[in-house]
């Protein structure tokens, strides 16, 4: 043995050859030792067995695998290994230079040579046993902290689930078989003295898989200067396929693999640690580098953000499976790469939350909407938002960096007790900082407007597309009810102040109770006229303008209506009948009130096709009063 320092120059065959069997292996009686009779006695049990499987003694062990072959017989085999090597050890403290240890020493080395073969073919042949993700399965499904089922797993029906647990049970007792036996070699190898072989062996063939893996999901070494060189549509997919990789990467590939070697090396921790880094801690630095040369080095675009939010949260996820993977001093490198590639992360995110404000702040004053409708910087805006509060990581990122300009904000737009006592009080403030920024740009474009009405509708519009946005995401529960019915409250006030502004005539042009009673028929045929001229004129006007939202669209319909329609109908009976009957009056009264009803009703949809059904509806409303 190597550790006894015996290093015999002779081939196994030919020092077999030229010693005699250990039973013709004779001492005088008085001077023989029990060691030296312990070991005649295993050299005599341990010979033909280890020469019977030396791949130079026989064609038949030169092709043929002793564990594939007789798995009994590869446990005897390996039982006999471990007593020879004891009955070594022994005799070794007594008499190192005893030509009995020279003759185990060359029957070890044969066996040792013969374990290398079969652990190098079980771990060449068993490839499918030893896949990762068999390994891995078989290990969250045993663990005792695992509550998935296979109707989890598979979502199937009985027999299909069935079925399939029958599938999963064979292949884990097969890597479970394949295990045990590396391990006992393992075992063998590594008490015997011959460690080193085995842990190379195992490493050239376990790395192989892994980098083969690795590179099979298309994570490779990227350079600085290629990706910043790369257009972000290219870069975004690279990022994607990184995304998938690293689900399989952490949780099945460097998992498995991490079982195999705690299984199979559970007998020495030194062995263990040395084999899984040797294994992984390439691939794994490459991998947790990745997110770090793409947050330095790419190109500055909108949609940046969220793609290094997608990797933050990735790595941060999986931040307990990585600290336990890679809680070896050898790879604790691995999880600082992992915590550099957290960092960048968070300050590239920062940098582009600064770039997007200013990019808003860029925003031109003069572009307004046909139609008083929602802006695009309204609608970007507010979806670049709502994604971004979708990521929980983002909190952490901005917990000790909340925007500088804050203190510009009024208290009315701000819930500052909703903020400090939610879990994201950063987070919070940059979000109502960047909505406050952007409420002050429309205010901006809405003095544009050359109809006053249309400005404040423009305002009520976007808004209400701002609160909508907010209730229907996340940003609900980072700004809080509060914040949302104040703004509610403003929608309100705009929408009162088109409405007076564009309507206020026609309204107050309409004789209120008795006032339509006392007048005259000449005051009642010009009050007809006026109500049709302010009427005509500012259902012209508001055929453009839109109100996208629907409850805000009908809130201001039926807002109108009941400040119009009743008095106008009290109006319209008391002297429909005398203006019918006087030929100076004909013509004079243009509308019914259910006319005026259908044309509010066409209103807000940004186009002018209503007037074709008031149209419609003026023809059939004069054939009636000619009637």
């Amino acid at each position: 043995m190597k550790k006894f320092g015996f290093s015999p120059k002779r081939s196994s065959s030919s020092f077999i050859a030229h010693y005699p069997s250990p039973s013709r292996f004779a001492l005088p009686a008085p001077t023989r030792s029990l060691s030296d009779s312990v070991m005649v006695q295993t050299l005599g049990l341990a010979e033909p067995v280890i020469v019977k499987w030396d791949p130079e003694s026989s064609t038949y062990a030169k092709v043929t695998s002793l564990f594939y072959e007789n798995r009994t017989e590869a446990f005897e085999f390996i039982k006999i290994v471990n007593k020879l090597h004891k009955a070594m050890h022994s005799l070794a403290a007594e008499n190192s230079n005893s030509e009995l240890l020279i003759r185990a020493q060359h029957l070890m080395q044969i066996a040792m040579k013969r374990l290398e073969k079969e652990f190098y073919q079980i771990l060449s042949l068993n490839r499918a046993q030893l896949d990762p993700e068999s390994v891995s399965t078989r290990s969250s499904r045993t663990s005792p902290r695992s509550s998935l089922s296979l109707t989890e797993l598979f979502d199937e029906s009985d027999d299909e689930v069935r079925v399939a647990g029958e599938l999963i049970t064979e292949v884990e007792n097969a890597a479970e078989g394949v295990m045990k036996d590396l391990k006992t070699i393992a075992d063998c190898m590594i008490s015997s003295g011959y460690g080193l072989e085995c842990v190379n062996i195992y490493k050239v063939i376990r790395k192989s898989i892994v980098d083969e893996g690795i590179y099979k999901l298309g994570i490779q070494k990227l350079k600085p200067t290629h990706v910043h060189k790369m257009d972000f549509e290219v870069l975004d997919v690279k990022i994607q396929s990184w995304l998938d990789a690293l689900k399989i990467v952490v949780k099945t590939l460097f998992h498995g693999e991490r079982v195999l070697c705690d299984q199979v090396f559970a007998s020495s921790d030194s062995i263990r640690e040395a084999c899984y880094t040797d294994i992984t801690k390439e691939g794994a630095l490459i991998l947790f580098g990745f997110p770090e040369i793409v947050a330095k080095n790419s190109k500055k675009a909108p949609e940046r953000i969220f793609r290094m939010l997608d990797m933050y949260t990735a790595i941060a996820d999986r931040w307990p499976d990585i600290v336990f993977l890679f809680s070896f001093q050898s790879t604790s490198v691995v999880v600082n790469q992992a915590v550099n590639a957290l960092v960048k992360l968070g300050e590239t995110v920062r940098l582009d939350l600064t770039e997007y404000e200013a990019l808003l702040n860029k925003e031109s004053l003069k572009t307004t909407v046909a139609g008083a409708g929602v802006h695009k910087v309204t609608f970007d805006t507010m979806n670049y938002l709502s994604l971004l509060g979708n990521y929980g990581v983002l909190a952490d990122i901005l917990l000790d960096n909340p925007p500088p300009e804050k203190v510009q904000m009024p208290e009315t737009f701000i819930d500052r007790s909703f903020t400090e006592d939610s879990p994201a009080p950063a987070l919070s403030l940059w979000l109502t900082w960047f909505i406050f920024v952007l409420v002050c740009k429309l205010d901006a474009k809405a003095k544009h407007y050359k109809d006053v009405s249309q400005a404040y509708l423009f305002l009520a519009n976007n808004l209400q597309h701002i609160i909508s946005t907010v209730r229907s995401s996340n940003l609900r529960y980072l700004l809080g009810d509060d914040w949302i019915n104040k703004r509610k409250s403003e929608v309100q006030k705009f929408a009162a102040n088109y409405e007076r502004v564009a309507w206020g005539q026609v309204i107050d042009s309409v004789p209120k109770n008795m006032s339509a009673m006392t007048m005259t028929a000449e005051n009642a045929r010009d009050c007809f006229k006026k109500i049709n001229t302010l009427f005509d004129e500012t259902h012209r006007k508001q055929l453009v303008v839109e109100i996208p939202n629907s409850k805000l669209r009908d809130e201001i319909k039926v807002s109108v209506a009941r400040k119009l329609l009743p008095a106008y109908t009290e109006f319209y009976n008391a002297w429909r009948v005398e203006m019918g009957k006087n030929r100076k009056y004909a013509g004079v009264v243009k509308y019914a009130p259910e006319d005026i009803g259908n044309a509010l009703s066409d209103l807000f949809f940004g186009s002018g096709s209503a007037s074709a059904s008031m149209s419609s509806s003026l023809s059939e409303s004069r054939t009636s009063l000619s009637r």
